[in-house]
């Protein structure tokens, strides 16, 4: 035991703060599981409605194995949902080797069995579910509802399986947005889906697997899309100062140097809304018609004057 009063007051003072980190930690916890489980059950009903009102009825594929179910189900009269959860096992394993391990797996085995026995009990207590015979409005209804749906369980640290999981493989390992995943991992189902039920449906069936791709990413990230431009100029505080007095946003001045001419050149990096691309790039020219700028796209930003950086909810 040290005898210095000062470090055995400074040792007590850090496992004063240690134990309210961790008490506050474990508050959070709970309450982040709680909301977690919430979203996976709101989640996996969403989809079995969805799967139910729109895609069921109309012969519809959804993709990924539920979309399999369907097509053995065609052919043997087995419940979707319980064929739909035997088919996700295998996978199941995929998942937690490469998803997050147990708490995955737990969250994962809920949605699915939730979302199983939810279909299956939909199919037997409402089975003449008919909103419309439109093809067109149930492949895009459908892409929405079940895009909303998996965006809610991915939020929740889950997914509903099957070709879920992959997708989501693919956007972790290789950067590949979602609505391009899911193109990918249906593709194959939904092949099988127009030898089973006709090409007319199984194109149809792609603008709802494209559709429910593009409300996944929605619903995870919202519409915080942004433009982020880079400004190669030989007049920064002409542009930046135009930048921040007119479009009140801030700017970052790197140093850099144009490669073929050895010339040092300042390049500003700022973040603008979709609305202020148009005043931007009229606001360089003015300042430095010479200017080289670049204007892509950023899925997120965050920081002063846009959102607030916080844990993802």
């Amino acid at each position: 035991m040290n005898d210095n009063p000062k470090a055995n007051g400074r040792l007590h003072q850090a496992r004063q703060r240690i134990r309210q980190l961790r008490q506050h930690r474990r508050a959070e916890s709970v309450a982040r599981i709680a909301r977690d489980y919430a979203l996976i059950i709101m989640g996996s009903l969403l989809l079995a409605l969805s799967m139910h009102l729109f895609f069921i009825p109309h012969q519809l594929v959804a993709g990924g194995l539920s979309g399999t179910a369907q097509i053995i189900n065609k052919f043997t009269g087995w419940p979707i949902g319980m064929l739909s959860f035997v088919l996700n096992i295998p996978l199941f394993i995929v998942g937690w080797r490469y998803l997050g391990g147990y708490r995955f797996l737990a969250r994962t085995v809920l949605a699915s069995f939730v979302f199983s026995a939810a279909l299956d009990g939909l199919q037997h207590f409402w089975s003449n579910a008919n909103l419309t015979d439109d093809l067109a409005l149930n492949a895009l209804y459908g892409g929405i509802t079940a895009g909303v749906a998996v965006g809610l369980l991915f939020r929740a640290r889950a997914t509903s399986g099957g070709t879920d999981i992959l997708a989501r493989i693919l956007e972790r390992r290789f950067g590949t947005p979602l609505s391009q995943a899911y193109l990918y991992t249906d593709g194959i189902v939904v092949f099988l889906a127009g030898l089973a039920f006709g090409w007319e449906r199984a194109l149809y069936a792609v603008i709802a697997l494209y559709v429910g791709g593009v409300l996944v990413e929605v619903t995870l990230n919202g519409s915080n899309v942004m433009r982020v431009a880079t400004i190669i100029t030989n007049e920064p505080t002409a542009v930046a100062d135009r930048i921040m007095a007119d479009l009140d946003r801030g700017v970052t001045d790197w140093s850099g140097r144009g490669m073929y001419t050895g010339a040092e050149r300042h390049v500003l990096l700022c973040a603008v809304s979709r609305a202020d691309t148009v005043l931007l790039k009229h606001i360089i020219h003015e300042a430095d018609p010479q200017a080289f700028v670049i204007i892509g796209q950023a899925q997120e930003v965050f920081g002063e004057g846009f959102r607030k950086l916080r844990e993802p909810k």
